[in-house]
């Protein structure tokens, strides 16, 4: 089959390596079939140009996805609306977070043919196979699809995929690379390439914010992790990776193996991960900064214990004040997500978090707070539903959730404009912290390079 993946713009100017469509990209050509990708992102085409494209190009199979924010949710029509104007005849399938846990609402609204639920490698293969073959889609476990009488039949969720070490890895040679590997992440050198993997896939943790298309965690094996970080090396001469899976540190055992492993391969890349306070332990920090780890981004959420509680952290202040002062004790730059606007939140609740923010961040990330978003699947979402807070996805999409720094649903106490006067003034506050701090280092800059005839001076005027 002739299967086109397009990869949704998000308006980045340099934008990150689409790791689930290139897994899935990698999965069919395995099967067989000929895979090519519309790299939108990279680009920014116009959506007449993905028009004009379709209509001078036969494909069997066009399938596209991505996560569930309001930016991807417009892109996603926008590419559906492309699709549906062109001549094609191919099958629209749609993936990914953004669909997943409303199927019957997205197949509509996308006039897409098939909804891929959840993990999409064994699926894909699945469905690929049946449309080649002509044969009924009913007994395909993980897809929803639009019957002949008009309704939405949602069909058995399909298992996951036990053993991820066996998902052939991201079909790179598919995708511009010289574009993807000059993304930045903190504490990179400008002469430095980057890619992003995924170490594992789930999470142990249930926060009430948090929507996961699957349960449970199954990391892979640290052999095939560092297999791919060596293939990166050698083939694009990436020498920073960006683990972007919700949680390579899920366990002080399972972070010593694979930071001792990687010391021992002895590919001195640099990296950076997700991590959990709770495991910020002092012997594992050290470690994983000689093997390379120069950034770990960590969930904070809160510094209200009581907030934290009420959103099922399963984190407590104590945990996470020690876990960064071990983070930046180590001489790893840790990041820090804080969230405003959980069920019961105060003005109080917020000031916590920039007071912490203020005592121990260390500048190598601008770092804003964001109110909390209630999005489709996770337990907030249904929250906000049965208190009458939200009607349901397409008031979500369409009416509340509007950009991510506005508010879609307000679960404190405080009026809106209250919530915005007070968000307004932490904001300004770590804005004004962020840039003295790189007005600061730029004065000394100066000064070194006037009153010590610094050579080493590149010039201020710096990418």
């Amino acid at each position: 089959m002739k299967v086109l993946l397009i990869v949704p713009d998000n308006g980045s100017y340099i934008s990150t390596f689409p790791l689930g469509i290139a897994y899935i990209a990698a999965t069919l050509r395995e099967r067989g079939d000929s895979v090519e990708i519309y790299c939108k992102d990279v680009y920014h085409y116009s959506e007449e140009h993905l028009t004009n494209f379709l209509n001078e190009h036969n494909y069997d199979v066009i399938g596209t996805g991505t996560c569930g924010g309001y930016y991807q949710y417009r892109e996603m029509k926008n590419i559906a609306q492309a699709i549906k104007k062109s001549t094609s005849n191919a099958k629209f399938v749609v993936g990914g977070h953004l669909v997943t846990p409303e199927p019957e609402y997205f197949i509509n609204l996308l006039n897409a043919d098939y909804i891929v639920l959840g993990e999409g490698e064994e699926t894909m293969k699945d469905l690929v196979y049946h449309l080649e073959s002509n044969f009924d889609v009913d007994d395909v476990k993980g897809i929803a699809y639009k019957k002949s009488d008009g309704t939405v039949k949602i069909n058995e969720r399909r298992e996951l995929i036990k053993d991820i070490d066996s998902i052939p890895f991201p079909a790179w040679d598919l995708f511009p690379m010289d574009h993807y590997t000059l993304l930045r992440m903190p504490n990179i050198g400008s002469n430095e390439r980057c890619m992003v993997m995924y170490s594992g896939r789930g999470c142990l943790f249930r926060c009430n914010f948090c929507y996961r298309m699957d349960k449970g965690f199954r990391p892979r094996s640290a052999d095939s992790v560092i297999e791919e970080m060596r293939i990166l090396k050698e083939r694009y001469n990436v020498s920073y990776i960006a683990f972007f899976d919700e949680l390579l540190v899920s366990s002080v055992e399972r972070v010593t193996e694979f930071c001792e492993k990687l010391i021992a391969a002895n590919l001195n890349m640099k990296w950076d991960c997700n991590g959990r306070l709770n495991f910020a332990k002092k012997e594992m920090l050290e470690l994983m900064k000689k093997a390379g780890c120069v950034f770990i981004n960590y969930g904070i959420e809160s510094m209200d214990e009581e907030a934290l509680k009420r959103m099922n952290k399963s984190l407590t202040t104590s945990q996470i004040i020690k876990g960064i002062e071990n983070t930046l004790a180590a001489g790893i730059s840790p990041g820090y997500n804080i969230i405003f606007g959980n069920i019961g939140e105060t003005g109080k609740s917020l000031q916590l978090g920039v007071d912490f923010l203020l005592k121990y961040d260390d500048h190598s990330q601008l770092r804003t707070i964001r109110p909390v978003t209630p999005y489709p699947g996770c337990p907030l979402y249904y929250y906000a539903i049965e208190q009458g807070l939200l009607k349901d996805v397409e008031d979500f999409y369409e009416n509340k959730h509007v950009n991510s720094d506005l508010l879609a649903v307000n679960f404190t106490p405080l009026s809106d404009d209250e919530f915005y006067n007070c968000l307004r003034d932490a904001n300004k506050a770590l804005l004004n912290n962020y840039y003295d701090s790189l007005k600061k280092n730029a004065i000394e800059i100066e000064e070194n390079l006037y009153n010590k005839r610094d050579a080493s001076f590149r010039g201020f005027r710096r990418t």
